[in-house]
């Protein structure tokens, strides 16, 4: 059953109720003759009550049996002239129509036996077992084999001896050069110097982009790519400038040779940490030969000088992000394995998008 929980303050008219304030409406006081007509009226009223409630309980009986609700209890006489209460006629708290309608039903149903919702209604054949068997095996077996496509390979780690001993190499090489170089940098070159220096460089490695969307059958970024360059090299003055992402919203694609490689099915192999360039694997370290090619820098200076610029490009980058292998390294309960993880997740992610 439904409970129903009505406010009379909301549904008696201010006054009627005991020690209702002088000037409301109050019960006439006319002596005796008086009382008996205010019985005769309220016995009417009972009588009347009754009847019309037992008539109304036979057509909501009826209703049901045919298929039909019934919402309100109220005379046609009513619903024409407007009077039955409805949301849109009273904007105080109280009892809402669904409510009474919830309740009218529950009622109802409790004198409803079961020969009107019996079995030939709603039989087994409708709700079995067998169909809610049937269900549940092919949703499970959904589930089965979305969580076998999310499973990655087991990472192949045959050099795990020597990758956890370069592992801590790098990681000294960080803290101890890298580190103290880039906040010399940030120290010493305001942030809008050191972006421009990295967008410089970003822009001058334009080939290795270039070449390897068109690698991988990406002809769309391939155009967006020219076009960056050419508006960052003009516009932005040698790339120092990105107004190609400020002002058109054309974003860089980075892709590498490891990447178009991975992208027409060459797997990663195993895990190879390399000196000073930090976590990699067998298909991305064949990967740089060719990006190398690609590089200007191999064609525009001297070894020395050629080495001298990458040194300095990567302690311009860490200048612009102190802090975060701080961040990375403090989620990590073993730091070799973790690394490799986060790694080979990143360029596999990479390469499908």
């Amino acid at each position: 059953m439904v409970s129903l929980k009505v406010n009379i303050g909301h549904l008696i008219p201010k006054g009627t109720l005991p020690g209702a304030p002088a000037g409301s409406a109050q019960v006439p006081r006319s002596g005796i003759p008086g009382l008996l007509l205010v019985f005769a009226v309220l016995l009417a009223v009972l009588l009347a009550g009754l009847s019309g409630g037992l008539l109304a309980g036979g057509c909501s009986q009826s209703a049901h049996r045919s298929g039909a609700t019934i919402g309100f209890v109220g005379s046609e006489t009513e619903a024409a002239a407007g009077n039955v209460w409805s949301p849109a006629k009273s904007s105080r708290g109280g009892a809402s129509l669904p409510m009474i309608q919830a309740q009218a039903v529950d009622e109802n149903a409790a004198d409803i036996g079961d020969d009107d919702f019996g079995d030939e209604e709603f039989g087994d054949d409708d709700f079995g077992d067998d169909e809610f068997d049937d269900f549940g095996d092919e949703f499970a077996a959904e589930l089965d084999q979305e969580f076998a496509a999310n499973e990655t390979a087991d990472i192949e780690d045959p050099f795990s001896g020597y990758n956890r001993a370069m592992t801590a190499f790098n990681d000294k090489l960080y803290l101890w050069v890298l580190q103290p170089a880039g906040k010399g940098f940030r120290f010493v070159l305001p942030l809008y110097v050191r972006q421009g220096i990295d967008n410089f460089f970003d822009n001058l490695f334009y080939p290795i982009r270039l070449v390897n969307n068109l690698l991988q059958a990406k002809f769309s970024n391939s155009g967006e790519e020219t076009l960056r360059f050419t508006l960052n090299s003009t516009i932005g003055i040698l790339g120092l400038w990105d107004p190609a992402d400020k002002w058109f919203g054309l974003e860089a694609h980075d892709e590498d040779f490891g990447q178009t490689l991975g992208y027409w099915g060459v797997g990663p192999g195993p895990h190879i940490v390399l000196p000073f360039l930090g976590p990699s694997n067998l298909r991305d370290t064949f990967a740089l030969v060719p990006d190398i090619y690609l590089d200007p820098l191999t064609y525009l200076v001297d070894t020395k000088t050629q080495l001298a610029l990458r040194v300095f490009a990567e302690v311009n980058e860490v200048s612009l992000h102190i802090g975060e292998y701080e961040n990375l390294k403090r989620d990590a309960l073993d730091l070799y394995p973790f690394l490799r993880e986060v790694y080979e997740q990143h360029r596999a992610q990479k390469i499908l998008e």
